[in-house]
């Protein structure tokens, strides 16, 4: 079975990122109606109170999801949209890779760090 490889592109699609700040805007409403009460036996005041709230909590939401996600996406080079992702994109291009094959014996073969002469105690 022969996978198609992930671009950037595919990971950075409209409907998926409405989608994800929808869901997020769902669950702030739902834990807002939780923690006020909307599902027990209230006076009428209350419940439109704890609607009102949860409202305001799934807008707010979704604008911080939506925006914020928005911003990360600006991060990207425009010109990498179309390459692969097949590497981590945090991790310094001369580091490598934990999946790589080997990667286990790099890592243990980095010399270790000897301090500067310099914070010596000063030689008589």
């Amino acid at each position: 079975m022969t996978d198609k490889p992930t671009t950037r592109k595919d990971l950075m699609k409209p409907v998926q990122l409405l989608g994800l700040a929808f869901v997020a805007a769902l669950f702030a409403g739902f834990v807002t109606l939780m923690s006020m009460g909307f599902f027990q036996t209230r006076p009428a005041d209350q419940i439109q109170n704890a609607l009102v709230v949860a409202l305001v909590a799934a807008g707010a939401t979704f604008i911080v999801v939506l925006v914020s996600v928005a911003l990360m996406l600006l991060a990207v080079d425009p010109s990498k949209v179309t390459q692969t992702v097949d590497r981590p994109l945090l991790l310094p291009k001369d580091t490598p890779d934990a999946t790589a094959p080997g990667a286990a014996d790099a890592s243990a073969e980095r010399p270790v760090d000897k301090p500067d002469e310099g914070d010596a105690a000063p030689k008589a």
